[in-house]
This record gives C-alpha cells, structure tokens and sequence, in this order.
C-alpha cells in the first residue's frame, strides 16, 4: 500500500508563484512514474506533467515553459514549481506515482490563481 500526500497550495495572484510537493510512503519496491494531475470546477482532469524515475519529463502544452517537475528518488518525493500562474490555473493538484505496476494518487490540494 502507497500512501500519497500533497501540499503547497494556495491563493496567489496572476503572475505569481507555488511550489507544490508530493511525497510518497508506505511498502513499495519502486516508483516509475509520478505526475501531476489537476480538476477545475466544471471541467475534465487533464495531464499537467510527469516525470519517470530516470528523470523524463512530459509537460502539458499550456504550463510549457512555466512549470517544472522534479523528483527525488531517494526520498520519493516530487515537486511542481509553477511560475507565470494564470487564473486558468486554478484547480484542485493530484499528485499521482505508479508503484509496482499500480497507481496511487493523493486527495489533492487546491490552487487558486485570483487578483
């Protein structure tokens, strides 16, 4: 069982700045992927980004050249920084990491992009 915890979300205005972290515990052999996922209000989850545990990373094309994904694999933990943040950034973050052929996923933290 994994268990998956997200912080770092907030309130900040157009233009600014977040940082949101992820780390994942509990009995696993490995964490191949880890990505972020977000929901806005009355919209579909879309792919924000991944990052495999050599380091590959996929971004979506809107948070191109905006946001950054990192992990550290010896701590299992993974980080968003999100620059240039826009109104049509707010939603609620899922951190989500595949572990031994299965997908665990946090209970999300919110980001709300507003002057």
């Amino acid at each position: 069982q994994v268990q998956i915890v997200e912080s770092g979300g907030g309130l900040v205005q157009p233009g600014g700045s977040l940082r949101l972290s992820c780390a994942a515990s509990g009995r696993f052999f490995a964490i191949y992927a880890m990505g972020w996922y977000r929901q806005a209000p009355g919209k579909q989850r879309e792919l924000v980004a991944t990052v495999t545990f050599g380091g590959s990373t996929n971004y979506a094309d809107s948070v191109k050249g905006r946001f950054t994904i990192s992990r550290d694999n010896t701590k299992n933990t993974m980080s968003l920084q999100m620059n240039s943040l826009k109104p049509e950034d707010t939603a609620v973050y899922y951190c989500n990491a595949r572990a031994d052929g299965m997908d665990y996923e946090g209970k999300g933290t919110l980001v709300t992009v507003s002057s």
